[in-house]
Protein backbone atom coordinates (compact mmCIF):
# COMPACT_ATOMS: atom_id res chain seq x y z
CA UNK A 1 0.00 0.00 0.00
CA UNK A 2 1.42 3.40 -0.95
CA UNK A 3 -0.98 5.71 0.91
CA UNK A 4 -2.61 5.58 4.35
CA UNK A 5 -4.93 7.97 6.14
CA UNK A 6 -4.44 8.87 9.80
CA UNK A 7 -6.84 11.51 11.05
CA UNK A 8 -6.62 14.55 8.76
CA UNK A 9 -3.21 13.46 7.51
CA UNK A 10 -2.33 11.31 4.54
CA UNK A 11 0.84 9.20 4.71
CA UNK A 12 2.17 8.60 1.21
CA UNK A 13 5.08 6.28 0.57
CA UNK A 14 7.73 8.48 -1.06
CA UNK A 15 8.87 7.57 -4.56
CA UNK A 16 12.19 8.23 -6.28
CA UNK A 17 10.54 11.22 -7.98
CA UNK A 18 9.78 12.69 -4.52
CA UNK A 19 13.26 12.44 -2.98
CA UNK A 20 13.79 16.17 -3.54
CA UNK A 21 10.53 16.91 -1.70
CA UNK A 22 11.61 14.73 1.25
CA UNK A 23 15.00 16.46 1.30
CA UNK A 24 13.30 19.88 1.19
CA UNK A 25 11.21 19.07 4.29
CA UNK A 26 14.32 17.82 6.09
CA UNK A 27 16.36 20.86 5.03
CA UNK A 28 13.64 23.25 6.23
CA UNK A 29 13.55 21.51 9.61
CA UNK A 30 17.36 21.47 9.82
CA UNK A 31 17.52 25.22 9.07
CA UNK A 32 14.90 25.97 11.72
CA UNK A 33 16.81 23.88 14.28
CA UNK A 34 20.10 25.56 13.35
CA UNK A 35 18.51 29.03 13.72
CA UNK A 36 17.37 27.96 17.19
CA UNK A 37 20.94 26.94 18.05
CA UNK A 38 20.20 23.21 17.96
CA UNK A 39 22.68 20.98 16.12
CA UNK A 40 20.40 17.99 15.55
CA UNK A 41 21.04 17.58 11.82
CA UNK A 42 23.44 18.78 9.12
CA UNK A 43 22.89 22.13 7.40
CA UNK A 44 21.65 20.26 4.34
CA UNK A 45 20.71 16.66 3.67
CA UNK A 46 22.38 14.74 0.88
CA UNK A 47 19.99 12.89 -1.42
CA UNK A 48 22.37 9.90 -1.21
CA UNK A 49 21.41 9.57 2.49
CA UNK A 50 17.69 9.51 1.65
CA UNK A 51 17.43 7.59 -1.62
CA UNK A 52 18.16 4.10 -0.21
CA UNK A 53 15.30 4.27 2.32
CA UNK A 54 12.96 5.64 -0.35
CA UNK A 55 13.90 2.77 -2.67
CA UNK A 56 13.22 0.28 0.14
CA UNK A 57 9.76 1.81 0.67
CA UNK A 58 10.54 3.03 4.22
CA UNK A 59 10.21 6.80 3.75
CA UNK A 60 6.85 8.55 3.85
CA UNK A 61 5.64 12.03 3.01
CA UNK A 62 2.98 13.31 5.37
CA UNK A 63 0.41 15.48 3.63
CA UNK A 64 -2.16 17.86 5.07
CA UNK A 65 -4.54 19.56 2.69
CA UNK A 66 -2.51 18.22 -0.23
CA UNK A 67 0.70 19.90 0.98
CA UNK A 68 3.80 18.17 2.35
CA UNK A 69 3.55 18.74 6.09
CA UNK A 70 6.33 16.38 7.10
CA UNK A 71 8.29 13.22 6.46
CA UNK A 72 9.28 10.13 8.40
CA UNK A 73 11.26 6.99 7.74
CA UNK A 74 10.01 3.84 9.48
CA UNK A 75 12.00 0.65 9.22
CA UNK A 76 12.31 -2.64 11.09
CA UNK A 77 15.96 -2.87 12.08
CA UNK A 78 18.68 -0.56 13.36
CA UNK A 79 22.19 -1.70 14.33
CA UNK A 80 22.22 1.06 16.94
CA UNK A 81 19.83 -1.14 18.92
CA UNK A 82 21.53 -4.52 18.40
CA UNK A 83 21.84 -4.96 22.18
CA UNK A 84 18.04 -4.82 22.67
CA UNK A 85 15.80 -7.80 22.05
CA UNK A 86 12.34 -7.78 20.57
CA UNK A 87 10.81 -6.82 17.26
CA UNK A 88 10.55 -3.04 16.96
CA UNK A 89 9.79 -0.24 14.57
CA UNK A 90 12.51 2.39 14.17
CA UNK A 91 11.70 6.03 13.45
CA UNK A 92 14.31 8.02 11.54
CA UNK A 93 14.41 11.47 9.99
CA UNK A 94 11.03 12.61 11.30
CA UNK A 95 10.55 16.25 10.35
CA UNK A 96 7.63 18.66 10.20
CA UNK A 97 7.24 21.90 8.26
CA UNK A 98 6.85 24.90 10.58
CA UNK A 99 3.37 25.70 9.23
CA UNK A 100 2.34 22.20 10.38
CA UNK A 101 3.83 22.43 13.89
CA UNK A 102 2.20 19.89 16.18
CA UNK A 103 2.03 17.21 13.47
CA UNK A 104 4.87 15.30 15.15
CA UNK A 105 2.53 13.69 17.69
CA UNK A 106 0.29 12.44 14.88
CA UNK A 107 3.32 11.04 13.03
CA UNK A 108 4.39 9.17 16.18
CA UNK A 109 0.82 7.85 16.65
CA UNK A 110 0.84 6.64 13.03
CA UNK A 111 4.24 4.96 13.57
CA UNK A 112 2.88 3.25 16.70
CA UNK A 113 -0.06 1.89 14.67
CA UNK A 114 2.31 0.66 11.95
CA UNK A 115 4.61 -1.00 14.50
CA UNK A 116 1.70 -2.74 16.19
CA UNK A 117 0.57 -3.96 12.78
CA UNK A 118 4.01 -5.57 12.40
CA UNK A 119 3.74 -7.27 15.82
CA UNK A 120 6.45 -5.03 17.25
CA UNK A 121 6.89 -4.78 21.01
CA UNK A 122 8.35 -1.27 20.85
CA UNK A 123 8.84 1.85 18.78
CA UNK A 124 12.42 3.16 18.95
CA UNK A 125 14.20 6.31 17.87
CA UNK A 126 17.20 8.44 18.68
CA UNK A 127 18.23 12.08 18.71
CA UNK A 128 21.39 14.06 19.34
CA UNK A 129 22.10 13.81 23.07
CA UNK A 130 22.71 17.57 23.25
CA UNK A 131 19.11 18.40 22.27
CA UNK A 132 17.31 18.71 25.63
CA UNK A 133 14.12 20.08 24.07
CA UNK A 134 13.64 17.10 21.78
CA UNK A 135 14.59 14.69 24.53
CA UNK A 136 11.96 16.24 26.82
CA UNK A 137 9.40 16.05 24.00
CA UNK A 138 9.99 12.32 23.51
CA UNK A 139 9.77 11.68 27.25
CA UNK A 140 6.55 13.73 27.48
CA UNK A 141 4.88 11.50 24.87
CA UNK A 142 5.86 8.29 26.66
CA UNK A 143 9.31 7.31 25.37
CA UNK A 144 11.88 6.01 27.84
CA UNK A 145 15.57 6.87 27.63
CA UNK A 146 17.60 3.74 26.87
CA UNK A 147 21.12 5.11 27.01
CA UNK A 148 23.47 7.16 24.89
CA UNK A 149 25.74 5.81 22.15
CA UNK A 150 28.14 7.26 19.59
CA UNK A 151 27.46 7.06 15.87
CA UNK A 152 29.67 7.96 12.93
CA UNK A 153 29.14 10.74 10.47
CA UNK A 154 27.41 14.07 10.64
CA UNK A 155 24.30 14.42 12.83
CA UNK A 156 21.46 12.74 10.94
CA UNK A 157 23.82 10.58 8.94
CA UNK A 158 24.98 7.10 9.84
CA UNK A 159 28.39 6.07 8.58
CA UNK A 160 31.38 4.07 9.72
CA UNK A 161 33.75 7.00 9.52
CA UNK A 162 34.01 10.71 10.00
CA UNK A 163 33.08 12.67 13.04
CA UNK A 164 31.38 11.01 16.00
CA UNK A 165 28.01 12.13 17.39
CA UNK A 166 26.55 11.15 20.76
CA UNK A 167 22.90 10.18 20.41
CA UNK A 168 20.27 9.33 23.00
CA UNK A 169 18.15 6.26 22.33
CA UNK A 170 14.44 6.28 23.22
CA UNK A 171 11.92 3.46 23.32
CA UNK A 172 8.14 3.41 23.58
CA UNK A 173 6.83 0.01 24.75
CA UNK A 174 3.76 -1.09 22.79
Amino acid sequence: MTSREHGDLQFVRATSAEVAQVVAVLDHAAAWLMAAGIRQWPDRFDTEWITPSVERGETWLVRAGGRAAGTVTLDWSDPLWSDCAGRAGYVHRMAVERWAAGTGRAIVAWAVDQARGHDAVALRLDCVAGNPGLRAYYEAIGFHHRGDVEVGGAPGQRSDGGMRTLVSRYELPL
